[in-house]
Order: C-alpha cells, then sequence, then structure tokens
C-alpha cells in the first residue's frame, strides 16, 4: 500500500506538472484539479461539521461558555442555510455580510493590531536591542499615518513617511517572504514528486 501510494502520488503531481509546459496534459490537469477542489470543499465540509459537533456537545454539557457556542452553533447553521436557499447574491445574505460579517473582521484586526503593538512594547521592556526599538518606532509612524484628522492625513507622517515605508520597504519585505515562500513549496514539491518525503502513506 505504501508504494502504490507513493506511485499514485507522483504520477498525479506530474500529470499536474506537465500541464502548464504541455498542451495534451492540460485537459487530465484540469481534471485532477477539479478532483483536489471538490475534496477541499468537502473537508472544509466535515471541518465545519466537527465544528459544529464540538460545540454542541459543549452546550448539552452545561460547560463554561456553553452559552457562546449556542450562538456560534446557531449562527453557523442559520447562515449556512440562508445561503443555500437565498443564494450569497440575494439582498439579506449582502446585509448580513456587510452588516455583521465585514464590522466583525475589521474589529479583530483592530483588536489584533493593539495586541501586536502592546506585544511589541513588552518585548521592548526586556530586550532593549536596536532592531526592538526600530519596530516600535516603524510601527508608531504607521499607526500615526493610518489615523486621520478632521481635515484630512497627519501633516508630513501621513503623506510622506507612512507611503514611502509602507510601498518601499514594508512591499520589499512582503516579496521577499513570497519568494520563501514559493521556494520553500517547491522544494517540498519536488521532495514529495521524487518519494523522498510521503506525507500520504508515511514512511
Amino acid at each position: 500500500m505504501r508504494v502504490l501510494t507513493a506511485v499514485i502520488a507522483i504520477a498525479v503531481g506530474l500529470m499536474v506538472l506537465l500541464g502548464y509546459f504541455f498542451a495534451e496534459f492540460v485537459g487530465i490537469q484540469t481534471l485532477l484539479l477539479n478532483w483536489a477542489v471538490i475534496l477541499a470543499g468537502v473537508a472544509s465540509l466535515v471541518g465545519i461539521f466537527n465544528l459544529i459537533a464540538v460545540h454542541t456537545d459543549k452546550v448539552r454539557r452545561a460547560e463554561k461558555g456553553g452559552v457562546y457556542s449556542a450562538l456560534l452553533v446557531i449562527a453557523l447553521v442559520a447562515t449556512f442555510v440562508f445561503g443555500l436557499i437565498l443564494q450569497p447574491q440575494h439582498q439579506i445574505m449582502q446585509v448580513l455580510l456587510n452588516g455583521i460579517i465585514l464590522p466583525v473582521e475589521a474589529t479583530l484586526m483592530g483588536l489584533l493590531t493593539i495586541t501586536l503593538l502592546y506585544a511589541a512594547i513588552r518585548l521592548l521592556r526586556r530586550r532593549a536591542d536596536v532592531m526592538s526599538v526600530f519596530f516600535i518606532i516603524t510601527a508608531v509612524l504607521i499607526f500615526l499615518g493610518s489615523a486621520t484628522l478632521p481635515t484630512g492625513d497627519v501633516p508630513v507622517i501621513g503623506t510622506l513617511i507612512r507611503p514611502w515605508v509602507s510601498q518601499i520597504w514594508a512591499l520589499g519585505g512582503a516579496r521577499g517572504i513570497l519568494i520563501g515562500v514559493a521556494l520553500g513549496t517547491l522544494v517540498t514539491g519536488l521532495r514529495v514528486l521524487f518519494g523522498i518525503d510521503r506525507p500520504y502513506g508515511g514512511k
């Protein structure tokens, strides 16, 4: 079975890879990618059902925080059912998206930003080196530059420093990270194709 799973995984990987270089394999590549999308969707549904089962069991046992678990299950099921019946383009679904989901996501991002800044300040108290100070100064400049006054952006910081930091330094760092991720993904894929790593059937 280990040999069979290795052969299947390597063959599928090669078919998908060859589809990017040879037109003869495009049909097979499209079919395999469609299968992968379907499997990913099924896996997402399994994860959702597992989430419902875990929180339903928490409500049944009357554990601490069971009220929040009940609200989570009710909101999840209601949104899922309404989405199936009304379709995502319906006006009610758009109201749910623009009135609840997007504001909650924006709030969570704001909390995450403040939490990261607080963690960075605590890090500065424990390890006050040059990089920590540079990180704090950069974060404060970005925050001040992103804030708006009744008259518009903060002078100099919002109009000059923040665009320069975000569009040159931050964008360059993000591209470097993406290149590193791409190289790591390429190496991992090659190791799977050559059978060095076998996450599909163990060693």
